[in-house]
């Protein structure tokens, strides 16, 4: 499979600008004192980069903001949620991102034995909850179909066996049914377009 191109700024190196390759870019920044980079996977992001500043790009992944350029592009006051998990099962994390500003709002784990689809669901819930907490009716997006259906089902439908090492994360399941079962009003739980938008931005890039 051939590799995806990526683009390079530069913000601060002995060229500024946008480089199409490493090496081009290491050229400018390597040695350098205090240089500032990072790769975009389209021209166009990292031409909108570059306008902008270093700071407000820093430890956020290549993926982010693909979908500001979307014909029909998602709500960007939302949150958007996922999560990661090393094998199935194996150790789990998720977390929220606030969509406009790319900053996360929260993450959890890691927890041992659980799966994806399970962290899926927990990260919807929490983000649920931390809404419901600021009285916010701002909508959440998640790639998930799995996790969105059983939030809307208020279950978790997971064939997850529980033993010793995942007590504490079928403790939250329980909680999280528990409080979607008392839960009124449900801020929109909305499928991200991955084909359309790119990368959902709470994704933790370690495809």
């Amino acid at each position: 499979m051939a590799q995806k191109p990526k683009f390079y700024v530069v913000w601060k190196g002995r060229k500024t600008g946008i480089f199409s390759s490493w090496e081009a870019c290491a050229a400018q920044v390597q040695g350098f004192t205090g240089a500032q980079y990072k790769s975009f996977t389209s021209r166009r992001l990292a031409e909108q980069a570059l306008r902008g500043k270093y700071a407000a790009h820093v430890g956020k992944p290549v993926s982010s903001g693909e979908w500001l350029f979307a014909p029909n592009p998602p709500v960007a006051e939302s949150i958007a949620v996922d999560a990661a998990c090393s094998g199935s099962p194996g150790r789990l994390e998720y977390r929220g991102v606030d969509l406009r500003s790319g900053e996360e709002v929260f993450r959890q784990g890691p927890y041992e034995n659980g799966t994806n689809n399970v962290g899926e669901f927990l990260a919807i819930v929490h983000a649920l909850a931390m809404l419901a907490g600021q009285g916010s009716t701002l909508p959440i997006y998640s790639d998930s179909d799995t996790a969105i259906a059983w939030v809307k089902a208020k279950r978790c439908n997971t064939k997850l066996a529980t033993d010793g090492t995942n007590a504490s994360l079928f403790e939250l399941i329980n909680r999280a049914e528990d409080w979607l079962a008392e839960l009124k009003t449900v801020n929109p739980v909305l499928k991200w377009d991955t084909k359309a938008w790119g990368e959902i931005p709470a994704d933790f890039n370690r495809k």
